[in-house]
């Protein structure tokens, strides 16, 4: 893929996220594609993928996910992007608090033919659960 198609590839999956569209999401991604994620851990295929981008718009109606940067190198991709929402839905068993979660991701991909073959997705997800109120943080600074 050249530059200026693997850019195109991802503006149309930030539109899809847009959409909150997980099976769109999940046709960019190899049928034998492998995601590494702290939220789904080791998943692979379509269908587990697109499972997981369900279970995250279900749990956030609302969720963006904006890419702020994009730095292909060949065959090689990382997004930096921030992701924000509003905890309305059950998240991995946890009922909704509807409290709002933002945090900044890296998602590092490798392409092939044109499509995902693997997804290293690197967030904070310990602060998500303390943003949507499920986790309390020590409150840092004093003694």
């Amino acid at each position: 893929m050249t530059r200026d198609e693997i850019q195109a590839l991802f503006v149309r999956r930030e539109n899809d996220w847009r959409r909150h569209d997980a099976a769109a999401l999940a046709a960019d991604h190899h049928a034998e594609c492998v995601v590494v994620s702290p939220t789904g851990g080791v998943l692979e295929g379509r269908e587990a993928i697109e499972h997981v981008y369900q279970v995250w718009f279900t749990a956030f109606p609302d969720l963006v996910c904006i890419h702020e940067d994009l730095i292909v190198d060949d065959d090689r991709v990382a997004a930096l992007c921030r992701v924000a929402g509003t905890h309305g839905g059950e998240f991995f068993g946890v009922p909704p608090t509807g409290r709002r979660m933002e945090i900044s991701a890296v998602f590092i991909y490798r392409l092939e033919d044109g499509l995902i073959v693997h997804e290293r997705r690197i967030l904070d997800f310990t602060g998500v659960l303390v943003q949507v109120g499920v986790l309390r943080a020590k409150p840092t600074g004093g003694r």
